[in-house]
């Protein structure tokens, strides 16, 4: 490794980039050597940083004043996970830059594409070391994102060949759908830790030396290949109802690309809220209801559902449970994704454990602190995810009996309700 190109070619994009893309997108490149020399290094920043913030500077706590930190174990931890998560991401936007490429006049290319998200990252990366010095850290951030934009947006008539009248809409498109990428993937690798190890596997073992290449269809990778063709299909009919000037045609072709990524091809109907009630009982556990909440909503066009409620004692004290069911969605194409492969891990401590197991074709995530509280989540059909949070309750076995009193099989057998394939 260079560290002197390296250093190079980050001051070159952030000072000149007008003329250092068209030297990058002459450059000879393979996916393998971008990540290896590039954006393993500079991804590992913002991960670092975390880790300092976390467990060695630690957090400020305003008003009540002093410094929260948390464990180094669970620093680390974050550190691998926001890692991971910097990776999985540039992984599967340099299949949507390529897919999206035809539609915007472009010249498909997995290299060029990853050149593109890999140096318009470049600001986001850097910047992040500012992250240690509070408010500056903030606002350098945002500076770094909008910078982020516009190198993307003066990249890619570069490395995509695109005409740079249709650059703008390449870019925003691209931005959208990664922002809606980095959320939804970070809350799933955040609640499904087990994914992080298996991804960086995934990510370690299947990139090679080729520019154009075929993950192993039943891996992580493979996943998220899948999701790169999904949307090169819904590609075709956005370029078709961009030529039609449908406004109406457009913005429904815009849905189902994102349908095709994040909806796993199909466009997903999220259940209604009444739908949601006969799953979310008025006692759990011998304990009565004490509050109720069910909703849904559609965040860019992604429908997620949501039914909440808590149970106890009117007069307080004494255990009490809280309990969640969730309708992924429009998001089900992720929540397969997190569900892939033989995700398997177990920790103890003094305080407790926490683990992540498949029962009966479920992915299990489980958690408890010996102060008498816990967590028990499990994912239905790669659509519903339903969890129960238990407070002052003797063992994570409470928590266990309390779900078992739902009708987990009723949910799961509504998992191709208001799917569209197509």
């Amino acid at each position: 490794m260079d560290f002197n190109k390296l250093i190079a070619r980050v001051k070159n994009i952030l000072l000149t980039p007008k003329t250092e893309w068209p030297v990058i997108a002459s450059e000879q490149e393979t996916v393998q050597s971008l990540f290896t020399n590039y954006i393993m290094i500079l991804a590992a920043i913002p991960a670092v940083v975390q880790l300092l913030k976390l467990s060695i500077i630690g957090i400020s706590i305003p008003i009540v004043g002093g410094t929260y930190r948390v464990g180094i174990g669970m620093g680390i931890t974050q550190m691998v996970v926001t890692y991971v998560i910097a990776l999985g991401v540039c992984y599967l936007m340099m299949l949507i830059v390529d897919a999206l490429a035809p539609t915007f006049g472009g010249e498909k290319n997995q290299v060029q594409a990853l050149k593109s998200i890999a140096y318009a990252n470049t600001a986001g990366w850097v910047a992040s070391i500012l992250g240690l010095v509070g408010l500056l850290g903030s606002l350098a951030a945002l500076a770094a994102a909008i910078y982020g934009i516009y190198l993307l947006y003066i990249g890619l008539p570069s490395t995509m060949k695109c005409a740079q009248e249709k650059a703008g809409g390449y870019a925003a498109a691209t931005i959208i759908i990664g922002f809606v990428l980095s959320l939804v993937l970070g809350m799933v690798l955040a609640s499904v830790t087990g994914l992080s190890g298996a991804m960086g596997s995934a990510m370690s073992g299947s990139l090679n030396s080729s520019s154009t290449y075929t993950p192993d269809k039943n891996s992580t990778l493979g996943a998220l290949a899948a999701m790169g063709q999904r949307a090169e299909a819904a590609s075709k009919k956005l370029e078709a109802a961009q030529k039609s000037g449908d406004a109406k045609a457009q913005a429904d072709a815009a849905g189902q690309m994102l349908g095709a990524v994040l909806g796993g091809g199909a466009a997903v109907e999220a259940l209604a809220p009444d739908a949601l009630k006969p799953f979310v009982p008025e006692t759990l556990a011998g304990l009565p209801r004490t509050s109720f909440s069910v909703q849904k909503q559609a965040p860019i066009g992604m429908q997620v559902s949501i039914a909440e409620a808590r149970y106890g004692n009117n007069s307080g004290g004494g255990p009490s449970y809280e309990l969640t069911v969730t309708d992924a969605g429009g998001a089900t194409g992720l929540m397969a994704l997190a569900g892939f492969g033989a995700l398997e891990k177990e920790e103890q401590s003094d305080h407790g454990f926490e683990k992540t197991y498949h029962q009966d074709g479920r992915l299990v995530h489980e958690e408890w602190n010996n102060s008498g509280d816990g967590e028990y989540t499990i994912i239905l059909g790669d659509r519903f995810v339903v969890m129960v949070r238990g407070s002052h309750v003797p063992n994570v076995d409470a928590i266990k009996t309390a779900l078992g009193g739902l009708n987990l099989a009723g949910l799961e057998a509504l998992k191709s309700q208001g799917v569209k394939k197509g």
